[in-house]
């Protein structure tokens, strides 16, 4: 290489950036540290471009998009700086960052923990949540100072893990003040989602970026909050208990047919289980206001107090109403569900037990237990 060639290596004619890549947010245009601007250099800022040129740690010139040719004598901040060496040379040393202004789409964002939602009818619930959102950079001397630092190149999945994290905190906090009951969210994903953009403006200002859309596609419950809220859907749906009462005494049919095998035997079976539900539709189908009356009657004596909080509540509830404690009991070897006083699973057989009798002090002790823990006393014989 000739010196005139080298000399020509060495200066800049040409600033420019042409992104190949779809997630690229920021990129340092490179320069050795023998290379040098040339005074006179095209500067090229494409559409959705915008070109930062730092030196020494100091923003000093902010190009939109254009074309622009580089004198030191049209650059006023640069040679306002105090430690500017270049002044009145042909050519000069800086730093230049190239931000990617454009809409960067369809990004995902998703609850990694559920939230907690306190409801007034199931009481405390773990809520899980996803979506998609779009951002772009919205002040990009902000951006510069806040997020980049001094990289080579900065891309959206190096922020979106910061990204999600505001926005499931922001969805939290605005579930948790509108105070939505669970049975209705489902019907409030556009309120939700407008109510978290303008939270997550704020959050994302911060950092010189700018939300332009956000959707909530699902927010689910607990499976078994879920069934409840089926179940008090078929009785709105119905209109009163008489008419539940009539749809329940379907469905059992409906169920018995299906269970009923062939044969004499299981023949007899059905006709003694039709008999049965013939008497449940004839009960069903007395008098409303009677049945009504009744049904009253028996809600009004038959509650249980919630073992956590004390709150009254439905016999027959598989949740507390005031703090959503479960009432369902599962068995303790298999984890089908049992009726709460059973002694004995019906599924598989194993006794729910937990508690035996020290047979010297008679002092409570736990069924496993080889040892007394009040007396010493040996438990097996």
């Amino acid at each position: 290489m000739g010196l005139f060639n080298f000399i020509k290596g060495e200066f800049l004619e040409v600033v420019h950036w042409e992104d190949s890549s779809q997630d690229t947010m920021v990129y340092k245009f490179p320069m050795t540290d023998k290379q040098q601007i040339k005074e006179g250099a095209q500067l090229i800022v494409r559409p959705s471009q915008v070109a930062i040129f730092v030196y020494e740690g100091q923003i000093a010139d902010v190009y939109e998009p254009g074309k622009y040719e580089l004198h030191t004598a049209t650059m006023p901040i640069f040679t306002s700086l105090s430690n500017w060496k270049f002044k009145f040379e042909n050519h000069f040393k800086t730093d230049v960052y190239f931000i990617n202004m454009k809409q960067f789409t369809n990004q995902k964002w998703g609850t990694t923990n559920p939230i907690m939602m306190r409801d007034a009818d199931f009481g405390i619930l773990r809520l899980r949540g996803f979506g998609v959102y779009s951002f772009r950079v919205g002040d990009a001397v902000t951006f510069l100072k806040e997020v980049f630092g001094s990289n080579k190149f900065f891309t959206v999945d190096q922020i979106n893990e910061h990204l999600k994290s505001l926005i499931v905190s922001s969805v939290s906090d605005v579930i948790a003040e509108a105070k939505i009951p669970a049975m209705d969210l489902a019907t409030q994903y556009d309120e939700i989602g407008q109510l978290a953009m303008a939270r997550i403006t704020d959050r994302f200002g911060v950092y010189g970026l700018m939300i332009s859309d956000f959707a909530v596609e699902n927010l689910s419950l607990p499976e078994s909050v879920e069934k409840a809220i089926d179940k008090r859907t078929e009785m709105g749906a119905l209109g009163d208990l008489n008419q539940y009462m009539k749809f329940q005494t379907a469905e059992a049919i409906r169920d018995a047919a299906q269970n009923t095998g062939g044969g004499l035997a299981s023949m007899g079976a059905g006709m003694g289980a039709g008999a049965g539900i013939g008497k449940m539709m004839a009960d069903s189908m007395a008098s409303p206001n009677q049945t009504q009356g009744q049904s009253q009657a028996q809600q009004q004596i038959e509650t249980v107090a919630c073992g956590q909080c004390g709150a009254q509540n439905r016999k027959g509830a598989k949740f507390c109403g005031e703090c959503g404690l479960s009432f369902i009991k599962n068995c303790i070897a298999c984890g089908h569900e049992i009726d709460p006083n059973a002694k004995f699973c019906r599924e598989c057989g194993a006794s729910q037990v937990v508690e035996s009798k020290c047979p010297k002090c008679g002092e409570n002790i736990d069924v496993n237990a080889k040892f007394c823990p009040h007396c010493g006393e040996s438990t097996k014989a």
